[in-house]
């Protein structure tokens, strides 16, 4: 009986991640619709206004400015170029601020670990849920090359209250396309991403000057995938 129970659950498994993997190896060449992250949000949306519609529009790596890709990598993930999936560093380092805060402080999460939440996955915190990004996450590292992945996440990015990415907050913050970006516009938006819906409320906090100011320091230093 419990070896029955075993065989049904690594089957059910098997099949999950083959299907995790075949859309990913969709989302080499086509741009997503949706996301699992948009769903969530839309959601959230509905309950407070059952017609409110979030702002999405994809756009290839070269209408995004450069300025924007240094300032994404430069605030969120400054190995992406170089780790495969992790950066175990920067988790450790989370682990100790973590620890010394007493509370979740920081993630320690790559570019491409973020990617694989906001394509398939829930915001909840498990340990079933990182689990599967992680795995995820490989299957990206794997399947897809580094510019597919930045370009994937730059577009689905959440920037604000039903705002997902590059050109919908270009637009939404600037008014200009995601391709006109100055270095400091980019910086700003980089700042905003680790908690997109709060600084869309208040743009002129201080913490998001002095990250936008740190992040535009680092931004020649990127390097960027070819």
């Amino acid at each position: 009986m419990l070896a029955a129970v075993f065989l049904a659950m690594a089957g059910l498994f098997i099949v999950v991640q083959c299907w995790f993997a075949l859309q990913v190896w969709w989302y080499a060449d086509h741009a997503p619709g949706s996301t699992a992250f948009m769903s969530f949000r839309m959601g959230e949306l509905h309950e407070k206004k059952p017609d409110a519609t979030i702002r999405y529009e994809w756009v290839p790596s070269a209408k995004i400015s450069r300025n924007l890709k240094r300032a994404l990598i430069a605030a969120e993930d400054s190995t992406f170029v170089d780790h495969e999936g992790f950066d175990w560093d920067g988790i450790q380092l989370a682990l100790e601020k973590n620890r010394a805060k007493g509370k979740t402080v920081a993630g320690g999460s790559t570019i491409t670990q973020q990617l694989a939440k906001n394509l398939f996955l829930s915001p909840e915190k498990s340990y079933l849920r990182k689990g599967q990004e992680a795995i995820i996450t490989l299957m990206l590292e794997r399947m897809l090359d580094k510019e597919r992945i930045l370009e994937l996440y730059l577009n689905v990015i959440e920037w604000g209250n039903g705002i997902f990415g590059a050109e919908a907050a270009a637009r939404r913050y600037y008014g200009v396309s995601a391709a006109q970006l100055s270095g400091e516009q980019a910086a700003k938006l980089a700042a905003m991403a680790p908690n997109p819906r709060f600084y869309e409320r208040n743009l002129g906090a201080p913490g998001l000057r002095k990250k936008t100011g740190i992040i535009l320091s680092r931004m020649p230093q990127v390097e960027l995938p070819d």
